[in-house]
């Protein structure tokens, strides 16, 4: 019976380079020895390889399409950011409606849900895919408050950057952030592997995830609409004063979903603190409280107390929103 020490280069695409040695006892030929060396039973191709975490390979192939759209909608990110201010009609809608500005969010949140099923669609190994996940994650959340925390301000206002006390915590990028991990979880641990060769097959493939999009779906609304928001109230200050006025909203109700009155900015009162919402709110367009509306403007004489309340766009509850838009676009 012979024994056999076989060399073999790039035996494993995963292992550009590298020369891998396998010791073959029990064989009286090459050509045996190098079928077992080939074959699904060999102790680095076959199913011990599998269990391992191999590292992916160094080429990647991108998306041409995707990096377009990407392209295209930081373009139009731009275009609003820079012109909206001149045409009110692409800026973000006051509240209800829908502008060309709207569409900027969903878009890249588009995206996320695309990169997410292509780059998770070989997973060789979940646990180094949830570290880089949670990683890439806690940088866009550190990144989010540093930038829309209220740390770049103006020459004439000195300490609200530094300000514990004011700091926005929430934002688009906080945003992006906890829905890529949120959704980047689902795709790493709630993956199905099936072969996918009819409509009906694609539904069976992301069943989990469908049921984790209605679940969140189902508490977004009961929160919504069955939560009671109360009458509240907030401070403006006075300059050159260190006193406060004091604005009274009266609520009462549930269901609302009014600028005013709705349980989105009851949350975000209550958890995140009414002082790092925030502070130019894009109801303060709208024709109740801007005399130039649908851009900002001085207030009409019967303005609605709420109209210089701080509101977050990028809120708690909207995540719930936000996650399950993710999940179905990945």
């Amino acid at each position: 019976m012979g024994s056999y020490q076989l060399i073999k280069e790039n035996i494993n695409p995963h292992l550009q380079g590298n020369k891998c040695i396998l010791r073959i006892e029990g064989r009286d030929d090459v050509e045996s020895a190098l079928s077992e060396l080939d074959s699904s039973s060999s102790p680095i191709l076959g199913r011990n390889a599998a269990s391992r975490c191999i590292p992916s390979a160094s080429g990647t192939t991108r998306l041409v399409s995707l990096d377009i759209f990407r392209g295209f909608t930081v373009a139009l990110m731009i275009l609003v950011d820079n012109a909206g201010g001149f045409f009110p009609a692409i800026n973000h809608s006051p509240w209800n409606g829908l502008t060309l500005a709207d569409f900027v969010m969903p878009f890249f949140l588009f995206m996320v849900g695309i990169s997410l099923g292509l780059a998770y669609k070989n997973l060789t190994c979940r646990g180094a895919a949830s570290k880089k996940a949670m990683l890439r994650a806690l940088k866009l959340l550190t990144l989010g408050v540093f930038l829309q925390g209220g740390y770049f301000h103006g020459i004439n206002n000195l300490t609200y950057g530094v300000d514990m006390y004011q700091i926005r915590w929430m934002g688009i990028l906080q945003r992006i952030a906890i829905a890529y991990f949120l959704v980047a979880a689902c795709e790493i641990w709630l993956r199905n592997d099936a072969k996918v060769n009819s409509e009906l097959s694609l539904l069976k493939k992301y069943r989990r995830q469908w049921v984790v999009v209605l679940m969140l779906t189902a508490l977004y609304l009961l929160l919504l609409y069955g939560l009671y928001v109360p009458d509240w109230e907030y401070q403006i200050p006075i300059e050159a004063s260190s006193s406060a006025k004091v604005y009274s909203v009266k609520c009462g109700v549930h269901g609302d979903t009014g600028p005013a009155c709705n349980a989105v900015g009851m949350i975000d009162r209550k958890i995140l603190g009414i002082h790092h919402l925030y502070r130019r709110p894009i109801y303060a367009r709208t024709k109740q409280c801007s005399i130039n509306s649908p851009d900002y403007g001085p207030l009409p004489p019967d303005a609605p107390s709420w109209c210089q309340a701080p509101f977050d766009p990028e809120g708690i509850l909207r995540f719930a929103h936000l996650f399950s838009f993710v999940v179905q676009h990945n």
